[in-house]
């Protein structure tokens, strides 16, 4: 009986302290998305704003540099601060980010939206743990709950948002300790962002179409290009911050002569396609074959961008990455084109951020079931070919994707990245 009672008493913990972290996730990732609108909207009808991004760079490196320096490891401060119980994530990351990613996408910059999200809602999560005063144990599932608060409310993906949150942490493991709260997070922030009027982006929905045995091959030849277009983001991105704190030493300088690059890049473009979230290329990626060298335009707009220290995520435009990649390849592989694209859109970042469940699922909540099972094959054997990489450096590994264990868990980035 007291066992019984303890778990109603912790379940009902969970559900308060979920609901509270789900309504500020959901409120925070409502005023973004709508901050972000706006910003892309006007940025659209002034084009001549994206001419003011290194200038952009200057001022917000300058105030980053200044205010910022406890909060600039971003996501991979939350990674580390769950593993360390390190000191609370300042509350300031979360206004700090907002304003900083919305900037990026006013001036042209080619970012994303989640990193911006799971880094408001953990630290707010962490400001509720540490204003209850929660243990280090209560505290590390809160901060997985903000994850999943911030990552299913900013995209309309409760449960993707929930799995997110427990699988990005450590690689080939999920937190279920967690389970409850970032369950209850994740759905609640969703509900209040949506309650505040925000309306997701729409994907088509591709029919469902029977695996076969020529199509398991050509899957599998598309999840080597997925690997290989993860590995080379990643590998460019690393290079570019690595290099560019070398050359250029102050922040602000840096994200200056990363503006000026986009800039130029633009203008060799001649569109705009590749700028901010790009949107309205992954919709014709899924209405018709884009040239192959589209998804490695975008990939090197948002490298240079997030590697000279823009801030945003990777999300979206890994996922017009993948949608752009899977629109050139369904042609000469024989594929549906639109479920080319989404199986693709997913397994991309699915590579890139070492999560092939939350991605998998996420694929079925805006594609529908018919990617199923076509998007977890691809995304599963990404994620084993692109080798122990990550966007996100401080994950945590205990054994290899090859079957060995370590002796402890340990941050990708003090690995050689076989």
């Amino acid at each position: 009986m007291h066992s019984g009672r303890r778990q109603l008493q912790a379940l009902l913990q969970w559900l308060v302290l979920g609901v509270l972290v789900g309504l500020f996730c959901g409120t925070a990732s409502a005023v973004f998305l709508y901050a972000l609108s706006a910003a892309t909207a006007f940025r659209e009808a002034h084009r001549s704003l994206i001419y003011a991004l290194p200038v952009t760079g200057l001022v917000v490196g300058w105030l980053y540099e200044r205010f910022g320096q406890p909060i600039k490891a971003g996501n991979n401060l939350i990674i580390d601060t769950i593993h360390d119980d390190g000191p609370e994530i300042p509350i300031r990351m979360a206004p700090m980010v907002l304003v900083g990613t919305v900037l990026t996408h006013l001036f042209g910059g080619s970012a994303g939206r989640e990193g911006t999200a799971v880094q408001m809602g953990a630290s707010l999560a962490d400001a509720i743990a540490h204003r209850l005063d929660l243990k280090r144990v209560a505290r590390r599932e809160l901060l997985a709950a903000g994850v999943a608060g911030g990552f299913g409310s900013v995209f309309g993906t409760p449960v993707a948002g929930m799995i997110f949150g427990l699988e990005f942490v450590v690689l080939g493991r999920i937190e279920y300790d967690a389970l409850v709260p970032a369950l209850v997070a994740s759905v609640v922030g969703d509900m209040t962002t949506r309650a505040l009027g925000i309306v997701h982006s729409v994907y088509p929905q591709p029919a469902a179409v029977p695996v076969s045995s020529l199509l398991l091959a050509k899957w599998l030849l598309v999840a080597a290009l997925v690997a290989a277009t993860t590995t080379l983001f990643i590998e460019a991105t690393h290079f570019l911050k690595r290099h560019g704190e070398r050359y250029f030493p102050r922040l602000p300088l840096r994200m200056a002569v990363g503006g000026t690059a986009i800039v130029l890049m633009w203008l060799a473009a001649g569109v705009d396609d590749y700028l901010g979230l790009s949107l309205p290329l992954i919709a014709k990626a899924f209405a018709t074959p884009l040239p192959w060298y589209a998804f490695l335009l975008k990939l090197a707009f948002t490298a240079v961008t997030l590697g000279a220290g823009f801030l945003g995520g990777e999300v979206t435009p890994l996922f017009c990455v993948g949608a752009a990649l899977g629109s050139f390849v369904a042609a000469p592989l024989g594929l549906p084109l639109a479920l080319s694209a989404a199986v693709v859109l997913a397994a991309v970042f699915a590579a890139a951020s070492n999560t092939p469940l939350a991605l998998s699922v996420m694929a079925v909540e805006i594609c529908g079931p018919g990617v199923l099972p076509h998007v977890v094959i691809v995304s599963v054997l990404a994620y084993l070919l692109a080798g122990h990489r990550s966007i996100y450096p401080a994950q945590r590994l205990l054994r290899h994707k090859s079957g060995t264990r370590l002796t402890r868990a340990t941050p990708l980035r003090e690995l050689d990245h076989a």
